[in-house]
């Protein structure tokens, strides 16, 4: 049940691979759309503008948890192919007693710090209440957000990209019963869709966790394997910690771009809310890409196969770019339509919102390709096994949007954040570029002595750093 990424045509190989990704992204941004969409249909602008001014928050954190898995998974797909399945268990096993400890520290920590955060990003008082009851529920279920990007990273390092989104199909059903049921007749609001969220990616881990257990032979752990190892730690935490300060770097120009944008008023708020949702479900094949060169790159990595590692990558980079040109196309002309997904016609300002939505998402669509490649490089590189640079992207992305939060938004209004974050974008790929060619060139240097001297397949790429 598992695939081997290190034989084949590239292209084939990441497109069979990226394609039941998406599927599984598209389903997950179904969690967050359906809550924007039922909380903006059903409870107004005001409680629209509520979710979406947690938006940058939430992405500092649960993109942490998000980028932790990632990270922990990547040890497991270098050994996959390398052919070592006894390693490859002892690195689950650490990763996930690694997994619990993150995840109790972080929910503790959030819980006590939610109000204050929200306080310092200069959430507007009339929908400070709403926001705090909908990202307090969110953090309260970091364990389960763990529990799920774990499970679903090994698997998918295993080269079984299938698998976790059966159950996010499930989990998005129960995800729009549960946001009907508890904010009509329960009346909860959007603690109700937070609610709703939190249940429904509980029951996707869970059921994912059922599904390992009886039908991956490959992933039960011998006695002996059930140990802690402080070097296997030692190296999941040096790929795992810096995924995820990359996303949570990211994230701090975001807190700065959206305390801006909060200042512009409740209106623009809920614009930029809608116009990021649209953004988010038309980015889910970046992020599919993204997750394939992960897993590509891990494996062949892991195989010593270096030579297949820049075709990947340019294949890839094709796809990307094609995908680019029809979403800006098909934007252009019904980006009206979709910002009408999340906002009621019966709105006051119902044209002037649609009108300010639909040039955030155009300006945002404009640049999808130096997205696609901040995506499909920065994963590229994490899969080779140097993590670290993850970190340094993530800074040049965190500078951009701090320098237009801080300056431009308030000197040029909405428009300067509409650009923020292809400004970001366009920044780490001026780093990750040449750091991907630069990656590839110590690799393919270090593979003279890796032969000579024979390593773990982690530990050739660690000594390859130096």
């Amino acid at each position: 049940m598992t695939r081997d990424l290190t034989n084949g045509n590239p292209m084939k190989l990441i497109l069979g691979f990226a394609v039941p990704t998406l599927f599984g992204l598209l389903f997950q941004q179904m969690y967050n759309m359906v809550d924007t969409m039922i909380v903006g249909k059903l409870l107004g602008a005001g409680a629209l503008a509520a979710v979406g001014a947690t938006g940058s928050i939430n992405f500092l954190i649960i993109g942490f948890c998000v980028g932790v898995c990632g990270g922990f998974a990547i040890p497991v797909a270098q050994m996959t192919g390398a052919g070592d399945s006894g390693k490859m268990r002892r690195y689950v096993f650490n990763a996930a007693v690694l997994s619990a400890v993150f995840a109790a520290v972080m929910t503790v920590a959030t819980g006590l710090l939610c109000r204050r955060i929200l306080t310092a990003m200069d959430t507007p008082e009339d929908i400070f209440d709403m926001s705090y009851s909908y990202i307090f529920i969110i953090f309260m279920g970091i364990p389960v957000t763990y529990l799920y990007n774990l499970l679903a990273g090994v698997i998918r390092s295993l080269g079984d990209s299938r698998t976790p989104v059966y159950f996010l199909a499930l989990s998005s059903v129960i995800n729009i019963v549960l946001d009907l049921t508890l904010i009509l007749y329960a009346g909860l609001g959007v603690a109700g869709a937070a609610i709703a969220t939190v249940v429904s990616q509980a029951i996707s881990g869970a059921a994912c966790l059922v599904y390992v257990y009886f039908r991956y032979p490959v992933l039960r752990l011998s006695k002996v394997e059930r140990r802690l190892d402080a070097r296997l730690c030692g190296d999941l935490m040096m790929m795992g910690v810096p995924m995820g300060l990359q996303y949570s770097v990211t994230a701090i120009g975001s807190i700065v771009l959206q305390s801006a944008v909060n200042r512009l008023g409740s209106l623009y708020v809920a614009a930029v809310t809608t116009g990021s949702k649209v953004s988010q479900l038309l980015c889910c094949p970046f992020d599919a890409m993204g997750g394939a060169m992960a897993t590509y790159c891990g494996q062949n990595a892991g195989a010593g196969k270096l030579d297949r590692l820049g075709k990947g990558v340019r294949d890839c980079s094709v796809l990307g770019f094609v995908y680019s040109l029809a979403a800006y196309g098909a934007m252009l002309i019904f980006a009206p339509s979709c910002a009408m997904w999340f906002i009621d016609s019966k709105e006051v300002q119902v044209e002037l919102l649609v009108e300010l939505s639909c040039r955030f998402i155009r300006a945002n669509t404009l640049f999808y390709f130096p997205l696609a490649l901040v995506n499909i490089v920065r994963f590229a590189i994490q899969g080779m096994g140097f993590g670290t640079l993850a970190i340094l992207s993530g800074v040049f992305e965190m500078a951009a949007r701090y320098v237009f939060g801080r300056w431009f938004v308030p000197a040029l209004g909405f428009d300067a954040a509409c650009y923020a974050s292809p400004a970001a974008w366009i920044a780490a790929d001026v780093f990750l570029i040449p750091a991907c060619v630069m990656c590839i060139r110590r690799l393919r240097r270090s593979r003279g002595e890796m032969t000579r001297r024979p390593r773990s397949g982690l530990r050739r790429l660690r000594r390859s750093h130096t």
